[in-house]
């Protein structure tokens, strides 16, 4: 054997010895889905109807606490359709969902502590659920294939629970896992969505970046004990939904981007989007603060928060709080709804 091949195959043996280099993570494109109309901003809440119709609320910091809550509408093709004020609310919104066995719109409100069973016409609202305890937060809200609504408290550790008539919520979970350990922002139990088979309800802490997997059984469903799933998940988990295959779509708003955890071990398949800067329309461009998530079609529709926390209380200042504060046009994003190939 000559000395030139001797060495062409000790080549070749090295580089089969060496790591091949990780492949990074394709985090596709966002794009614009819609813009909230002039003087509204910081959307957060968002779900669609069965036309396709998308529905989006806000957190409108910047506006008097008895001005009312938005609600705004925009057409399967992101148009602005209407803008709708929802009587008997605070400015403070943060989920809704319409009930799938009565077609009510559901609204939370955080600051009132309330859900609002609301006229997505003309805002007519009438008190769903109440809730007890001591300086409640209410926050992310999901409904099982009974009609029974959950909605987390963020301060509290609670998941609560009505039945779809509505009335006073039950404590149907109690947890320290559920409760934030550490700002900012000082927020825990937020997203929350059931598995396809109702075994496990998952919930974002955003507070402690993790995931709470609670299981379920039973009929009505009974919680198991809480567990953690997954530390780490992102800068911020926010909102949750989950797929056909029970992968986990998750919004971080600290980390501005969409994250999907397959659900045995929650090894993370996907991040999506990024955040790239402030367009000429004083618009973010990617996420900013990824919020709230709906599967819309082939696309993921995520709500741009872009709140600076830190002009609210400076003590809570986030390395986001200057480029939120620069956003003159919010937005909602778009981006397809699709989980790149990558090794498992």
């Amino acid at each position: 054997m000559s000395m030139n091949r001797i060495n062409r195959i000790l080549t070749l043996l090295m580089l089969l010895a060496m790591p091949f280099a990780a492949q990074a993570f394709e985090r596709g494109k966002v794009e614009r889905f819609a813009a909230l109309p002039p003087g509204e901003a910081h959307p957060e809440g968002i779900c669609v109807d069965r036309e396709g119709n998308v529905y989006v609320v806000t957190v409108a910091a910047d506006k008097p606490e008895t001005s009312g809550g938005t609600l705004i509408v925009f057409d399967p093709n992101g148009k602005h359709l209407r803008t709708v004020t929802i009587a008997g609310s605070t400015p403070w919104l943060l989920d809704l969902r319409f009930h799938p066995h009565t077609g009510q719109l559901l609204v939370v409100d955080y600051k009132a502590a309330k859900v609002l069973s609301v006229d997505p016409l003309t805002g007519a609202s009438s008190v769903f659920m109440m809730v007890s305890g001591t300086d409640p937060g209410l926050d992310g809200l999901t409904i099982d294939t009974a009609g029974n609504v959950y909605v987390t408290d963020a301060h509290a550790g609670i998941i609560w629970k009505v039945g779809k008539e509505g009335g006073a919520g039950t404590a149907w979970v109690m947890s320290p896992l559920l409760k934030p350990n550490r700002p900012p922002p000082p927020i825990g139990a937020n997203g929350l969505a059931f598995n396809k088979k109702e075994t496990a309800v998952f919930v974002a802490n955003t507070a402690n970046d993790t995931i709470v997997k609670i299981p379920v059984s039973g009929s009505p469903l009974a919680p198991g004990t809480p567990e953690v799933f997954v530390n780490r998940a992102g800068g911020g988990p926010d909102g949750l939904i989950i797929d056909e295959e029970d992968n986990l779509w998750v919004a971080c708003n600290q980390s501005n981007e969409v994250m999907v955890l397959e659900p045995k071990q929650g090894r993370v398949i996907a991040k999506l989007g990024d955040f790239g800067g402030i367009d000429k329309d004083g618009a973010p461009i990617g996420f900013l603060w990824s919020n709230s998530l709906v599967f819309h079609g082939d696309d993921v529709l995520v709500t741009n928060l872009s709140l600076d926390i830190g002009a609210l209380r400076p003590t809570l200042r986030t390395v986001d709080g200057p480029w939120a504060a620069q956003v003159k046009l919010h937005t909602v994003s778009k981006i397809k709804k699709h989980v790149p190939n990558f090794p498992r």
